[in-house]
């Protein structure tokens, strides 16, 4: 993994991307994040996953040019069998990345085209600095479109039209526009972005086990039938339900005060300090 930097505090990894002189998306890039992902998989300890950059400039600038100029560049990226498959290297990256059983987050404070934003839109949410974010998919303008996921990924998020404006317009999107466009949660100012997603990484982590892991199944299934979502939902909701653990915490929360007239105006605070 040596274009990651990887730091795991509290629960929380911290991948910060460091592929010089642009994060350019190249084939050591994505080998090195698929040894990444692959490690986090059956890492038990790790709940949350925050993606990051260590160029001041750039998130990922995007996909490797010379996956067009070279087409058997692209080919260094997989088995054979990888290549054979219906998706493409890039496309299973960032589906590794999407199934991750832990919850994903991007910080996006520079630019971010193409592949690289395909890859943040893989992830669970994405926060970006109102000062330095710029995001687009200028693909079409390439005579391509998007092909590692941001034809499926974005119109998921967006609606089909808003997703079509931003493909075939091919805009630089700056963070107040892509917050306004829910491309990402929220647009920060730079001095608070990385604090804010600590702190909200952090909280995530410090949950009972099981429980993003099961929230990021349970809204998952919301693009499918939605009595198969209700009942991955149940599912899901069912198993941590009557775990001691839960009880305990909610008979502690009742003896705080929840569920009376004055407990329930600071109910987050009751939970928070459980």
């Amino acid at each position: 993994m040596d274009k990651l930097n990887v730091d795991i505090r509290n629960g929380v990894a911290f991948a910060s991307i460091n592929n010089p002189p642009l994060n350019v998306l190249d084939a050591s890039l994505m080998a090195s994040l698929a040894q990444f992902v692959a490690a986090m998989q059956e890492d038990k300890t790790v709940q949350v996953i925050v993606f990051q950059s260590a160029d001041p400039d750039y998130f990922i600038a995007h996909g490797d040019m010379n996956y067009v100029v070279n087409p058997a560049s692209f080919a260094e990226l997989a088995t054979p069998e990888m290549l054979q498959a219906p998706i493409n290297p890039m496309q299973q990256l960032h589906e590794q990345i999407r199934q991750l059983p832990q919850a994903t987050i991007a910080i996006i404070d520079g630019y971010v085209r193409g592949g690289g934003l395909e890859l943040a839109l893989a992830c669970d949410m994405r926060f970006a600095s109102l000062e330095k974010a710029r995001l687009a998919l200028p693909e079409a303008s390439m005579g391509i479109i998007p092909g590692g996921g941001g034809t499926q990924y974005l119109p998921r998020l967006i609606g089909r039209a808003r997703a079509l404006e931003i493909i075939l317009g091919g805009e630089l999107q700056d963070g107040n526009r892509a917050e306004k466009y829910g491309i990402v949660n929220r647009a920060l100012p730079q001095a608070e972005l990385y604090n804010y997603v600590n702190t909200l990484a952090t909280r995530i982590a410090k949950l009972p086990a099981d429980v993003a892991t099961a929230a990021v199944k349970a809204v998952n299934a919301a693009h499918g039938d939605i009595y198969e979502g209700l009942t991955i939902e149940n599912q899901q909701c069912m198993s941590l339900f009557t775990r001691p653990e839960t009880i305990a915490k909610t008979i502690a929360a009742l003896e705080a005060g929840a569920q009376t007239r004055e407990g329930e105006k600071d109910l987050e605070g009751i939970i928070y300090k459980l």
